[in-house]
């Protein structure tokens, strides 16, 4: 309608140009022949050129106006500077809003069933990112309509203020207070929300209303968060340069709200100490220093000192067990008799982060835990910390004792895999114990009646615990597992297999990490998780002593220098050389040279991990460390006695030039600096 009207301006302004132009040219014309021709042609000629320009301008002015009456549709949004423009020119034909006032007025102005239908029209052709995006819209508003919510209600009128608790506000010394930030942060919004009602009374200019609303909103921002308006943050009043606390930040981060006050707890019977091993313990037990027992169960030894008649109340209490009294160390070790505590390591990653023990009193000051719990914990001894929590409800102790005890969580949640395996030293010493030394063709074999008879020959030191020895198992009812008859055993591989419950078949083999996994695995479908618990206690002391008496060291000395080292790099470089002379003919493309030379190194580095396993004293530490799979690896032993190899370089890509030097002789420069 609008720009109608202009195009009829348009053409009456433009016909009046040129009415104009022809009554100027009429005039001029009748006085032709007092001015002469030659200046009335001249007068005629710039009467046109004033025309063309007038018309030029009208057209540029209706062009304009034109595109800016199309660009006014319903939603565009305008910068200050367009709105005081238009608003001078076209203020009685549209309507412009600001703020949340406006976007709430076009929220009112939608109509949830009329939009649902259009958008389920519009799905039926819609495809792709296009019809996501549909599905997405449709969910909303259907949500909105289900729940008979308006979607003006988005925006909010009123702001919902907190409980004074939650903001409180203290006296200081000199009659001065200390208070909540979000009390500074709601005095903003009302201050300025009263200075509006104000100016709207007195019937303020627009312009100074618009801007009064500008700030209003922007006390609401501060007031709901402060943290997301990074350049117009509100500092503190006091004159520090201190951001002030919203009400996201209150809630936000791991001094919010929820992690520090819902979910954080603070408990009172609670202690924590650095931990150590402890080797004697059993699967369930956990050792506590007396003191921190003490000052755990403290309100239970006060309450049993009172009912034995020690002392008479709570101070007595007191200073009875200040004054260490032989009775308070036997009321406390009644106490923990039966007592369960949780030991927690952080982080606490999944649920074995925290288990519970039996308390077993120690000396010193320093937590001992089982050594095959350390993998459940993702613990080791090089300063750990570990918590330790008293369960103090009925509810909480029959929990721990039944749920939470180490002895049974054996398995891994994530996997279903047994989490409680002797490894390490354990497992070094099972294999110290059962890997046998040949028997030698020209020497007699020993034979026994029994495995008793076998275990008395080596206690009386007449064989060796890993000499090969040929022993007569019985048809015994305990040890339905071991099939009856003459078998090639050695004394350490009986004691190892006495240790595993008798239904289990009798391991007659030098036991890796990788047997004892096997075993934990079998005992557990077999015999469940008490013998279980059982089982790896009883390995654990057997591979503790057995590593402990081989007493094995580690030294350079053991690492053994490979005499064919420098034929077989020799061999590998000559093959380079050739393969590059191919290369430089033509033979080969960059790619399958660069291919072949890796190749060929690795080969090589193949040959020297071979060699080193021959050159390798097989009765050594350093062997069966790696054989038994309690530490290291062919490959750390090749690097360290052999070579390094290849390497990669910063991008990921493999450099050709391998690292021929290993640790034990010392890299070069060059060496050094790419690897």
């Amino acid at each position: 309608e609008t720009i109608e009207q202009v195009k009829r301006e348009y053409k009456g302004k433009r016909k009046q140009i040129e009415n104009d132009h022809a009554q100027a040219v009429q005039r001029l014309q009748a006085k032709a022949a007092e001015t002469g021709e030659a200046k009335t042609k001249k007068a005629v000629s710039e009467l046109s050129e004033e025309r063309d320009r007038k018309c030029a301008e009208l057209d540029e002015d209706f062009r304009l106006a034109e595109g800016e009456l199309k660009e006014l549709l319903p939603l565009a949004i305008l910068s200050e500077q367009e709105y005081q423009e238009r608003s001078l020119k076209y203020g009685h034909i549209f309507h412009a809003g600001i703020g949340a006032e406006a976007i709430r007025k076009l929220l009112a102005r939608i109509d949830l069933a009329a939009t649902m239908e259009a958008i389920s029209a519009e799905l039926v052709d819609a495809q792709g990112q296009k019809k996501e995006k549909l599905i997405r819209r449709l969910r909303l508003l259907r949500a909105l309509h289900r729940n008979h919510i308006k979607p003006e209600w988005m925006v909010l009128t009123m702001i919902p203020v907190i409980p004074p608790d939650l903001r409180p506000m203290v006296a200081l010394d000199g009659g001065r207070f200390a208070t909540s930030d979000l009390n500074d942060l709601y005095r903003r919004v009302i201050n300025r929300n009263n200075r509006l009602k104000r100016l709207i009374d007195l019937n303020a200019p627009e312009v100074i209303a618009r801007n009064e609303k500008r700030m209003l909103q922007e006390a609401v921002d501060a007031l709901i968060d402060n943290s997301a308006r990074q350049s117009k943050t509100v500092m503190a009043a006091t004159g520090q340069k201190r951001q002030l606390k919203s009400l996201a930040d209150i809630l936000k981060g791991k001094q919010g709200r929820f992690r520090q006050n819902l979910l954080g707890k603070r408990i009172d019977y609670s202690g924590r100490s650095v931990i150590v091993v402890g080797p004697d313990l059993q699967l369930g037990e956990c050792g506590i220093p007396k003191r921190m027992a003490l000052e755990l169960m403290k309100p239970f030894v006060m309450s049993k000192l009172i009912a034995q008649g020690l002392a008479h109340n709570i101070r007595g209490a007191n200073r009875v067990i200040e004054s260490d009294r032989p009775e308070v160390w036997d009321i406390l070790e009644e106490i923990t008799k039966d007592a369960h505590v949780l030991l927690n390591r952080a982080p606490t990653l999944h649920r074995l982060g925290i288990q519970a023990f039996k308390p077993r009193l120690i000396e010193g000051k320093a937590i001992q835990i089982h050594p095959l719990v350390c993998t459940a914990y993702n613990a080791d001894f090089d300063g750990d910390q570990m918590a330790v929590h008293l369960p103090i409800t009925e509810h909480a102790k029959r929990e721990a004792a039944e749920l939470m005890l180490a002895s049974r969580n054996l398995l891994k949640p994530a996997t279903g895999s047994p989490i409680v395996t002797p490894n390490k030293d354990i497992a070094w010493g099972c294999y110290l114990m059962t890997v046998a030394t040949p028997h030698a063709e020209d020497t007699p074999w020993k034979y026994f009646a029994d495995p008793d008879d076998a275990l008395l020959a080596y206690q009386l030191r007449r064989i060796d615990v890993r000499e090969m020895i040929r022993v007569r198992f019985p048809n015994d009812a305990e040890r339905s597992g071991w099939t009856p008859g003459m078998v090639e055993t050695t004394v350490g591989r009986i004691l190892f297999n006495r240790a595993l419950p008798g239904a289990l078949p009798y391991v007659n083999a030098k036991v890796t990490s990788t047997t004892l996994v096997d075993i934990v695995k079998s005992c557990l479908e077999q015999f469940g998780r008490d013998a279980t618990a059982v089982l790896v206690d009883g390995i654990k002391q057997l591979g503790f002593r057995f590593a402990t008496r081989t007493a094995y060291s580690w030294s350079m000395a053991d690492l053994p220098d490979l005499p064919n080292k420098t034929a077989i790099l020799d061999a590998s470089q000559a093959q380079v050389d050739a393969i590059e002379g191919q290369y430089e003919d033509g033979l080969l493309t960059d790619d399958e040279r660069h291919a072949q030379v890796l190749q060929v190194w690795t080969d090589a580095k193949d040959k020297i991990v071979k060699h080193s396993k021959e050159v390798l004293d097989r009765t050594g530490s350093i062997f069966s460390m790696i054989e038994s799979g309690a530490r290291g690896s062919w490959t750390q032993l090749t690097q360290m006695v052999g070579m390094k190899g290849l390497v990669t370089n910063p991008a990921g890509d493999i450099i050709e030039l391998p690292v021929k030097g290993s640790f034990k002789e010392g890299l070069d420069v060059i060496e050094y600096f790419i690897s």
